[in-house]
């Protein structure tokens, strides 16, 4: 991982990353909106801690913030060229507010997959017409993943030392783990999703992306604003003790490489006092738990993004409906590698609130929660899960449908539980990751265990080697 040194001013640190991003970004591609202002916040900064103190410990810090987050002085589109002629929101969202009032420069936007990835089957992670494609630095030809691709790519790349990304199923663990950079996906609700441009209201979930946990965890303490500090969690010594169940049916087994590196992660976690528990599976609910949980994310999108739209100024869709005519009528740009195909489902398909919306969210809440994630918890005594995150990086490609050996996210993403993801080493020049799963509210335990291993795996190996932006691996 790349190592930003900590200057003695905001403005010094701002200059240092403005540097680095000419050089490095055109290679990887992940800020798709730069703040002309960067320099100038971070003086009123400076200013203000020489003559009041600092507002907190990330006083002076830069950010960026995934480009489906309003921000009132800069183009907020979602990666589509339908909000990009748009004037920007008329206020930051609620987490960006936050990021201010703590005294964080927003250094600009990072890009993403289009609408979060909710436009097409057959996708390509880390595209969007407004923003191009964005790349792993770890390997030009591997995907960023996605959503967030922007947001992990910049901080792997030390762009920045922080970013913010949102998940609904996987979209901080993937760039996270794809990139090699520490992810934490706080239980639904957590972090306010005011000015976030939506999914679904039942699974999205903004959350910070950083170099280490205890970076994540200050940056989480900033987003929620709930009177907790998490980063008090990221402290030596909380592994002894902790019950860990390793759910090998479905979340192991897919990827050799990734199976190795935690495997690797489990003997860490013991050597510290940790009591691994094997064999602690989920039951198993086939395609029927996806199928249900797709209807839902359709559902509440075609209602949500409707209600977002309405808070846009200027010549804009106004609803699903006119973002899918606005897209076939801009087909070369929009179209040109993929299609919309979940757009047209959810116009077609069951509205938010109806017996179909409300039975499919019932069945997947029964399936992860009270008969899945915390059923298994109880009956084993856990503390949390461990699994590895995602294979390594599979390479980019726009012509055919993407597709991933396995994923660590489903279950807490349908549960709204928190999700936290550490890389482990490099396989073939790739990062792979482990994710320490949780119940709901657990994101202090999950923090705990997370910096454990973190600080284990230093000592045992070092932090990840940092990203050398080679062309092919």
């Amino acid at each position: 991982m790349v190592s930003i040194s900590a200057p003695a001013s905001a403005r010094a640190a701002v200059e240092q990353l403005l540097e680095r991003i000419e050089v490095v970004e055109p290679q990887i591609n992940a800020i798709c909106t730069l703040h002309p202002d960067a320099r100038a916040q971070a003086e009123r900064l400076d200013g203000e801690a020489a003559a009041r103190g600092v507002r907190g410990p990330l006083h002076g810090r830069a950010v960026l913030i995934k480009d489906n987050i309003d921000t009132h002085d800069l183009r907020t589109t979602a990666g589509s060229l339908a909000l990009a002629d748009a004037p920007p929101p008329s206020r930051d969202a609620a987490l960006v507010k936050r990021l201010r009032d703590a005294g964080m420069v927003v250094l600009g936007k990072t890009n993403l997959s289009e609408w979060a990835n909710i436009r097409d089957e057959s996708s390509t992670s880390g595209w969007s017409a407004y923003g191009g494609l964005t790349r792993n630095p770890y390997g030009l030809n591997r995907s960023a993943g996605g959503s967030s691709a922007g947001s992990g790519a910049a901080v792997a790349a030390g762009l920045a030392p922080y970013a913010v990304g949102t998940e609904t199923d996987g979209s901080i663990s993937c760039p996270a783990a794809f990139n090699g950079c520490v992810g934490i996906k706080p239980s639904v609700g957590t972090v306010p999703t005011t000015g976030v441009v939506p999914i679904s209201h039942s699974q999205d979930s903004p959350g910070p992306m950083a170099r280490t946990v205890r970076d994540a965890a200050a940056l989480l303490t900033v987003l929620a604003a709930d009177g907790r500090d998490y980063a008090e969690h990221a402290v030596p010594g909380r592994l002894s003790g902790k019950r860990i169940g390793v759910p090998r049916a479905t979340y192991w087994g897919y990827s050799p490489h990734a199976d190795a590196a935690a495997e690797r992660a489990l003997a860490l976690l013991a050597a510290e006092g940790a009591t691994i528990v094997d064999n602690t599976d989920l039951p198993g609910h086939g395609d029927e738990l996806a199928d249900d949980e797709l209807l839902v994310l359709l559902a509440e999108f075609r209602t949500g993004i409707a209600d977002y739209l309405a808070t846009r100024t200027g010549d804009v869709p106004r609803s699903l409906r006119e973002i899918i005519d606005f897209n076939r009528a801009n087909a070369a740009t929009e179209l040109a590698h993929f299609g919309q195909s979940l757009f047209e489902q959810a116009l077609a398909g069951p509205r938010a609130g109806s017996p179909e919306h409300l039975d499919a969210r019932t069945r997947g809440l029964e399936a992860t929660r009270s008969g899945g994630i915390d059923k298994v918890l109880r009956e084993h005594s856990l503390d949390a899960l461990v699994t590895p995150s995602y294979p390594p990086a599979n390479p980019i490609d726009l012509v055919n449908a993407e597709s991933f050996a396995g994923a660590c996210s489903g279950p807490t993403a349908i549960a709204g539980y928190p999700l936290v993801t550490v890389p482990t080493e490099l396989a073939s020049g790739l990062p792979v990751a482990v994710s320490f799963w949780g119940a709901g509210a657990s994101e202090g335990k999950l923090i705990e265990i997370a910096h454990g291993y973190e600080a284990a795996r230093n000592r045992s190996s070092g932090p990840l080697a940092a990203p050398n932006f080679p062309t092919f691996v």
